[in-house]
C-alpha cells in the first residue's frame, strides 16, 4: 500500500448505524470515507451534518439493488480515488414487524424476495463491483453487517421473534462471507460478517439497549484489520460481550 488515505465506502450511511460507522471511520486522518444513500437529499443533508461538526466525507447516491446505480457509483468512483480499499455492507431491510412475519406459513413470498434482494443480493452485487479495485492493490476490508438471528447453532433456542424473511437473507449473507472469504484466502482482502445488537435505530426502535456508536464499534475494528487479522469470521457487538468475540455460524 501506498501512503494515500484509505477510502471507505459505506452502504445505506445517511442515517442509523451506517452513519454511525461512516463518522467514525471518517475522524481517523487516514481514511476518506464515502457517504452513500438512495435518495440523494438524505445523503446530502448527512454529508451537511458532519461538515457541521468539522469531519470531511464525501457522498454520491447509491442503490444498491440496481445494477445500473452501482455501476454508476463504480465508475464515479474509480475516476475520483481509483482505489476502494474499505467497503462496508450496511444497507438492509428488515420486515419483521410485519404481521405475516410471525411465521414461516404465513410469510409472503413478495416481501422474502424483497428482503433477499437488498440483504443478499446488493451485497453480492457491491462486492462484485468493488472487489477489482481492492485487487488492483492487493488490500481490502468487507464488513458485512449480519445478525445474531442468523446463527443456525442458536436459531432453535434463542428469543428473538421468528421473522422469517429477515433471518433467512441474513443466513444468506453469512453464507456469502464464509464463501467469499473462502475465495479471497491469501490475498489480503479480509471479509467478515457481525452482528451489531439491538440498537436505536429505525429499524431498533427506541427501547433497544445500544446506541449506534455502541453497535459500530465491532465494524470499525473489522474495517481497520492488520493484514493478519480475521478472515471469514461471524462476530458479536463487543459492547454486549466486552470484546472480540466470534460467533458460530
Amino acid at each position: 500500500m501506498n501512503m494515500m488515505p484509505r477510502v471507505a465506502v459505506v452502504t445505506g450511511s445517511h442515517k442509523g448505524l451506517g452513519y454511525a460507522i461512516a463518522r467514525q471511520l471518517a475522524q481517523k486522518e487516514d481514511i476518506q470515507v464515502v457517504l452513500t444513500s438512495r435518495k440523494e437529499q438524505e445523503g446530502l443533508a448527512a454529508q451537511q451534518r458532519l461538515s457541521g461538526e468539522s469531519i470531511p466525507v464525501d457522498y454520491h447516491p447509491l442503490d444498491v439493488t440496481s445494477d445500473i446505480s452501482v455501476q454508476q457509483f463504480t465508475t464515479w468512483l474509480q475516476q475520483t480515488y481509483g482505489r476502494a480499499d474499505i467497503l462496508v455492507n450496511n444497507a438492509g431491510i428488515n420486515p419483521t414487524m410485519q404481521p405475516e412475519e410471525s411465521s414461516l406459513l404465513t410469510v409472503q413470498m413478495e416481501t422474502m424476495l424483497a428482503t433477499f434482494a437488498t440483504n443478499v443480493l446488493a451485497v453480492a452485487r457491491m462486492t462484485q463491483a468493488l472487489l477489482p479495485l481492492m485487487q488492483a492493490q492487493h488490500y481490502g476490508r468487507i464488513v458485512n453487517v449480519s445478525t445474531e438471528m442468523a446463527s443456525l447453532m442458536l436459531m432453535g433456542s434463542d428469543d428473538y421473534p421468528l421473522a422469517p424473511s429477515y433471518r433467512l437473507s441474513k443466513v444468506g449473507l453469512n453464507g456469502l462471507t464464509a464463501i467469499l472469504a473462502k475465495e479471497l484466502q491469501g490475498t489480503n482482502i479480509l471479509v467478515n460478517a457481525y452482528s451489531p445488537g439491538w440498537v436505536k435505530t429505525d429499524m431498533g426502535g427506541s427501547n433497544a439497549p445500544f446506541t449506534v456508536d455502541e453497535g459500530a464499534e465491532t465494524a470499525m475494528y473489522l474495517a481497520t484489520l492488520p493484514d493478519d487479522g480475521a478472515q471469514g469470521k461471524f462476530f458479536a457487538e463487543m459492547r454486549k460481550l466486552g470484546g472480540v468475540i466470534a460467533l458460530p455460524w
